[in-house]
């Protein structure tokens, strides 16, 4: 269960950063919508990706001291 989380942890934290990235270029260059949703909303969604990413290896850390 633990590696499923490490991983999945992870996984969701890269997807969020690749997110955030593509969003924050792409109104950078002066575009205000990316795949229909406005570029702002896709970089607070990759934010949001990325702290659920931290908190999935919170709680391993956490969880390993106990």
């Amino acid at each position: 269960m633990n590696k499923l989380i490490a991983n999945g942890g992870l996984g969701v934290g890269v997807l969020g950063a690749l997110l955030t990235v593509a969003a924050g270029i792409w109104r950078i260059t002066g575009h205000f919508h990316l795949a229909g949703f406005e570029t702002m909303t896709l970089f607070v969604g990759g934010m949001g990706l990325m702290l659920i990413g931290c908190f999935a290896k919170l709680h391993l850390l956490s969880a390993s001291r106990t």
